[in-house]
């Protein structure tokens, strides 16, 4: 056996191998039994007839694919507006103006606790009540600034926490130049910050997508209401919610690739250290001035 070791624990021995395959066999044998048997409980539900409607295009066409399209409206959107109001709060939060970085810092606190739920229903009824929106924009703008505003302050969050997770020689490289706090931020930190957590971001697209869902409750007719719509003319929610499920799996699927693309491109750039190459474009901007 190896001499090497984990962190965190001894590698283990034989018997300890052995006694982790057979737990391993004996928990695999109870998830396919438990499997098995919620099939056997829904075999009603899942027979073949149940399936017949979704080899039907009308039923994509009048249900899943406005419910689709719908889903997607409501996430972009908010994907766009939750980026722009999330880098003008943690602009906010970094400045210096200490009533200005107090006021986001409570807005970021207290909206980033609330449930998204709440968010959409207050803003539901608060449309409903002030008779801002009404139709079927109501429940798209309910849905849309719920997302946007808990959205916005996680991405705050995470570029506030981009530029503090900087290597202080940033700063005081741009400092030593002569260069404001405002300018050391927006030229310098600023920047590098967006590139370090620009997969995090991405993965964030996927919090918005699947939290679209959440519209369900205030009639918006995004992709689950699209499944009950379904279950109310052929009786078959739970073939419904498998579809949609699949449906949401593979958009989020491509969500996540598309963030560990992102993350494999934006290190294969990184030819020199971080510190080095910022510093030293800083000095050549300097010098030619």
């Amino acid at each position: 056996m190896s001499d090497t070791q984990s962190v965190l624990f001894d590698v283990p021995g034989p018997k300890t191998r052995q006694r982790n395959l057979i737990i391993g066999i004996i928990g695999g044998v109870l998830i396919a039994a438990l499997l098995l048997a919620l099939v056997w409980g829904l075999r009603e539900q899942l027979a073949p007839q149940k399936w017949e409607p979704f080899t039907d295009p009308e039923t994509w066409t009048a249900y899943l694919v406005p419910g689709l399209l719908a889903t997607l409206r409501a996430a972009a959107i908010s994907v766009v507006a939750a980026t722009i109001i999330g880098l003008l709060l943690g602009l906010g939060r970094l400045s210096q103006v200490k009533p200005l970085s107090w006021a986001c810092g409570v807005f970021v606190e207290f909206f980033r606790s609330v449930p998204v739920l709440m968010m959409m229903i207050f803003s539901y009824y608060a449309f409903l009540s002030t008779g801002l929106f009404s139709g079927d924009m109501l429940s798209f703008m309910g849905v849309v600034t719920g997302l946007t505003v808990y959205n916005s302050c996680v991405m705050a969050e995470l570029l506030r926490a981009g530029v503090h997770g900087l290597p202080s020689g940033q700063r005081e490289a741009g400092q030593a130049i002569g260069l404001m706090h405002g300018q050391v931020l927006r030229s310098i930190l600023l920047p590098q910050a967006i590139s370090a957590m620009l997969p995090s971001l991405v993965s964030q697209l996927v919090i918005i997508l699947k939290d679209t869902a959440l519209g369900y409750m205030i009639t918006y007719p995004e992709l689950l209401r699209s499944a009950q719509y379904i279950d109310a003319v052929y009786g078959n929610l739970v073939v419904g919610f498998l579809i949609v499920a699949a449906i949401f799996y593979i958009l989020n699927w491509s969500l996540t690739r598309l963030a560990h693309g992102l993350e494999s491109w934006l290190r294969n750039r990184r030819i020199a250290p971080v510190e080095m190459g910022t510093a030293a474009t800083i000095l050549e901007a300097a010098d030619t001035k």
